[in-house]
């Protein structure tokens, strides 16, 4: 095991998978190696907190299936890794631009464009009307 890594850091994220999902694992060999694992790719027990709340929402409004929760299927890295991501982009998204501020600029670029367009539409007209009166 890493020097860094040791046995109290990764019963805290047990602890605290537990405590967040109402359940009661006991901390065995394997589960000792995955949260080792997930320790060691840099991954924290806030990143832990965050997906398992992400994927409890997500459970609650019918997106994703309660197997998502397992603890087999959460401390696989790559899933993990996505999910957290998921859950950042989701709830981070940037704001949208302000609609005022573009407003002035729109009505200044179409007011001579709508003044062209309808002079084009106009002499469309008065030509079609030409045609239809000469047959």
């Amino acid at each position: 095991m890493n020097a860094t890594i040791g046995a109290a850091h990764i019963k805290a994220p047990h602890e605290l998978y537990c405590r967040l999902t109402g359940q009661t694992l006991h901390l065995g060999y394997e589960r000792e190696r995955q949260w080792y694992e997930l320790l060691r790719a840099g991954f924290t027990l806030e990143d832990l907190r965050r997906v398992i709340l992400y994927l409890q929402r997500e459970i609650r409004e019918g997106r994703r299936n309660v197997g998502a929760l397992k603890l087999s299927n959460l401390l696989q890295l790559d899933r993990f890794e996505e999910d957290l991501s998921i859950r950042r982009v989701r709830l981070q998204a940037p704001p949208p631009p302000s609609v005022a501020a573009a407003v002035p600029h729109f009505r200044s670029l179409n007011a001579k464009s709508n003044d062209s367009v309808a002079s084009n539409i106009y002499a469309s007209l008065r030509a079609a009307s030409a045609k239809r009166t000469t047959t």
